[in-house]
């Protein structure tokens, strides 16, 4: 079976969309935490994309629009899907056997169940703003919310992602003890002035 697109495509627009491929798999594995599902999540946008190429305007950001189409797509998705109890990527059956023994790998394994956790807008905004390299702004429109909600989420995703990762204990004394370096070290230079 044969696909057409009327119009015709331009280079730019192709070498464009085909730059971002490796950005918008990372945002869908983000997102939905399967890679078989992000990869289908890629897919379907880049076909939404091809097949709507005369809305998208030129001078504008591709990596935004993209991005926007690919969130979209999830969301849709993750409502369709929302009452299945699979087993996602063989997680239960993985309780059943040996972790592994690379630090490294159970340390990213952590990272990706603590990230998998955080409310999704947050874990939206914080990999459009730490991860993907969007300016608050540009993950603002991309997540279609104000600048300052953008900011608050990412700070409240980091918090909270420090909290799972390291501890509530251990991340607050780490901010106490942060607090507490800087004010002791402003009273020594107050000290040292003062002299």
């Amino acid at each position: 079976m044969s696909m057409t697109v009327t119009g015709t495509v331009t280079g730019e627009f192709k070498s464009e969309l085909l730059a971002a491929i490796p950005a918008l798999r990372a945002f869908a594995v983000s997102l939905s935490g399967k890679s078989g599902w992000a990869d289908d999540l890629v897919q379907e946008t880049l076909v939404k994309a091809w097949a709507n190429q005369a809305s998208f305007q030129p001078g504008s950001r591709m990596k935004a629009w993209l991005f926007t189409i690919l969130r979209h797509e999830y969301y849709s998705e993750f409502r369709r899907h929302r009452y299945e109890v699979p087993d996602p990527e063989g997680m239960l059956a993985a309780r059943l056997t040996t972790g592994p023994a690379q630090d490294s790998h159970v340390a990213f394994q952590e990272f990706q169940v603590a990230l998998s956790s955080l409310a999704p807008s947050h874990r939206e905004a914080l990999i459009l703003v730490g991860a993907s390299g969007f300016s608050y702004d540009e993950a603002a429109v991309i997540a279609n919310c104000a600048i300052g909600t953008m900011k608050s989420r990412v700070a409240r995703a980091r918090g909270k992602l420090a909290q799972l990762l390291i501890g509530e204990e251990c991340a607050m004394s780490a901010i106490a003890a942060s607090a507490s370096s800087s004010w002791t070290a402003s009273i020594a230079d107050g000290r040292q002035s003062g002299e």
